[in-house]
């Protein structure tokens, strides 16, 4: 039977573009199609002005791929994760409690790199790889599978033979809806504002996330900007007021976010465009269907806490590739599938429930919710065994 890929890509985001190029490394003939071109230039409209924390095990992945090294000199290492509870009357911080990489590790906890600069070095890593065809500008349009391959159709009118299909294209996936898999989806009325400051004061690579109501603020090291130390930040809230502040004057804005990050930092300045999305959690019922196997946001969408969500869906590729690469002329068959399936749904399930309860509690409004947040805070921090098995498993090093 004759293939024109081994794997169709549908979905080049981070985790499609990473995916195309871990698969290519291996030998295996990958065909990525996205209906978007991705910005590669932070000054260009329409760059996602988000950053992503690549955790320890990410890197594995992107030695691999042979993708570290274009990465490595771009790295913000992040050393410590910086908790503070700002909820009591007075909006400065009362409870503060750092988890240093160095209690489990000689590594950092990961490393963080602004979004736009990912998908330029995932584009020239593919450019180097004969094996992967990547068509910006195209998008997938229907999906029929048998036992022994799969046909998919592309908005060009073409239609793609392939072994197997790995849907990493969003929390709508075209093909995870073809082959007719349902999602459970968790609304929480709240809205994320991403964005980059400088500030006078160093961040030391901590990342830091402070809470007090609606939803966390995250401050995370990036490389100095224009000689200043430069951060990115989330900050979740409730959805109008979120909305209020996208539209806000740049001084009016600047005072807002300094004032809710606590002063940590002294006075942040906007150092880039505002970029706004819904906060919701959504995970996918199955992982895999004929010929089908679904990543990232196409399998499970989380709130941004912990960093947990690429780092997820780089675990779903890591393991994906290591089957692939035991038994590679099973490729995309049934048992190949269903093993997927169970190697990565219960972790996700758990992950998932975990940050729902951790993004719930940073919600918390009133003051004796907001007390109990950092009560148990201090509970958590004050148990060592507690702490470091926190650390462990947030990094995914534990289950």
């Amino acid at each position: 039977m004759t293939f024109d890929c081994d794997i169709l890509i549908s979905g080049g985001g981070i985790a499609g573009l990473t995916a195309a190029a871990a698969f290519g490394a291996a030998g295996f003939d990958v065909i990525c199609v996205d209906p978007t071109p991705p910005v590669t230039d932070g000054a260009a409209e329409g760059a996602d002005m988000r950053s992503t924390a690549l955790l320890q095990p990410a890197r594995l992945l992107l030695e691999d791929a042979g993708l570290w090294d274009r990465l490595a000199p771009h790295a913000a290492p992040l050393q410590i994760m910086r908790i503070v509870d700002a909820g009591g009357e007075d909006p400065s911080p009362r409870v503060t409690r750092e988890f240093d990489a160095a209690d489990i590790s000689d590594a950092p906890f990961g490393w963080n790199f602004p979004n736009w600069l990912l998908r330029r070095e995932l584009l020239t890593r593919l450019n180097a790889l004969p094996n992967v065809d990547f068509r910006p500008g195209t998008s997938t349009t229907t999906l029929f599978t048998r036992q022994s391959e799969a046909r998919v159709g592309l908005s060009d009118g073409s239609r793609i033979r392939t072994r197997l299909v790995i849907a990493a294209d969003g929390r709508n996936s075209p093909m995870r809806e073809a082959a007719g898999i349902e999602v459970t989806t968790r609304r929480y009325g709240q809205k994320a504002l991403a964005f980059c400051v400088t500030h006078p004061i160093p961040h030391e690579n901590v990342s830091t996330e402070v809470h007090r109501s609606g939803g966390p603020f995250t401050l995370v090291p990036l490389p100095d900007r224009d000689g200043m130390p430069c951060s990115a930040v989330v900050w979740m809230d409730d959805g109008p007021a979120t909305q209020a502040r996208a539209t806000l004057e740049t001084a009016a804005f600047e005072a807002e976010a300094t004032a809710r990050s606590a002063n940590l930092f002294g006075p942040l300045t906007l150092a880039s465009p505002r970029a706004l999305w819904p906060i919701i959690s959504q995970e996918a019922k199955r992982l895999s269907g004929e010929r089908l196997a679904l990543v990232a946001e196409a399998a499970h969408v989380l709130p941004p806490i912990g960093a947990q969500g690429l780092n997820m869906s780089l675990t779903d590729l890591a393991t994906l590739l290591d089957l692939a690469r035991k038994s590679p002329g099973t490729l995309g068959d049934a048992d190949m599938l269903e093993t997927y399936h169970k190697a990565r749904h219960a972790d996700i399930s758990l992950r998932v429930r975990g940050i729902d309860l951790l993004n719930r509690a940073s919600q918390a409004s009133s003051p004796l919710a907001r007390d109990a947040r950092a009560a148990a805070l201090n509970a958590l921090y004050a148990l060592p065994q507690v702490r470091k098995m926190l650390m462990q498993m947030g990094l995914g090093l534990r289950r």
